[in-house]
């Protein structure tokens, strides 16, 4: 499953054999045969509620240790790195938008999309200056510079999603990982984050995986795929 003109030598993320699945379930809630995502390419990844691509995600970005199989991102088997490994691994090379957002509540909104580059010295490098780089993602996402100073938890839930989104791509991370990042925007803001997204994994020459609902949204990818044409699990928990 290797996209057209690429090869495997290509992948930002390349999956053989991969399973996991939650202690005391009857069954995996991954279980991958095979999966690639070219270097550079821009893949759209759907499926309904609780098919396991919050979980898949999971995975590929080093949160979840698989319980079999290889999974190499990057270049890196992240199968046979240990969890604090994979921490740092993520923390330099990857952008992770949750689902939930995860961020520090009392940090302020800067401060959390800061935070990449306090831990990855890779990633302050690549961002410069981190102030401007604060400044200009979260002028292209529509979060006033007042905003910035303010708590997490005092911002609303799409501020908060674009906070998260911001704090993703700051110092250009050469892997984003995107779960479902645009369903707390309006339709304007989703058309502004698409660009935006879109645009700085091109400047940078990052892949994106991008999971979402929203088949709408489909059309300004490289690829589009469903989870249920890869995932062998059918009775699956996200």
């Amino acid at each position: 499953m290797v996209a057209a003109g690429r090869t495997v030598s290509d992948a930002a993320v390349a999956l053989r054999g991969l399973r996991f699945g939650w202690p005391g379930a009857a069954q995996a809630c991954v279980d991958i045969a095979d999966f690639t995502l070219a270097a550079g390419e821009r893949l759209f990844l759907h499926g309904p509620s609780g098919s396991g691509k919050t979980t898949l995600l999971s995975l590929i970005g080093g949160v979840l240790r698989a319980d079999a199989g290889s999974l190499r991102v990057l270049g890196t088997d992240l199968v046979a790195l240990s969890g604090p490994r994979r921490d740092r691994f993520r923390a330099d090379h990857i952008g992770f938008i949750f689902q939930q957002f995860n961020l520090i509540p009392y940090l302020s909104a800067a401060d959390n999309i800061a935070l990449p580059c306090r831990f990855s010295p890779l990633r302050a490098q690549r961002a410069g200056d981190i102030g401007a780089a604060v400044a200009r993602l979260a002028g292209h996402l529509d979060l006033p510079v007042d905003l910035l100073a303010r708590p997490a938890a005092e911002l609303s839930v799409g501020q908060q999603q674009r906070v998260a989104a911001a704090r993703a791509l700051i110092g250009a991370p050469a892997l984003v990982v995107a779960d479902e990042p645009t369903s707390a925007l309006d339709a304007a803001r989703q058309d502004a984050f698409l660009d935006l997204l879109l645009g700085e994994c091109a400047a940078a020459g990052a892949s994106l995986l991008f999971v979402s609902h929203d088949l709408r949204l489909a059309g300004r990818f490289d690829r589009c795929v469903a989870l249920s044409n890869i995932n062998a699990t059918t009775e699956a928990t996200a």
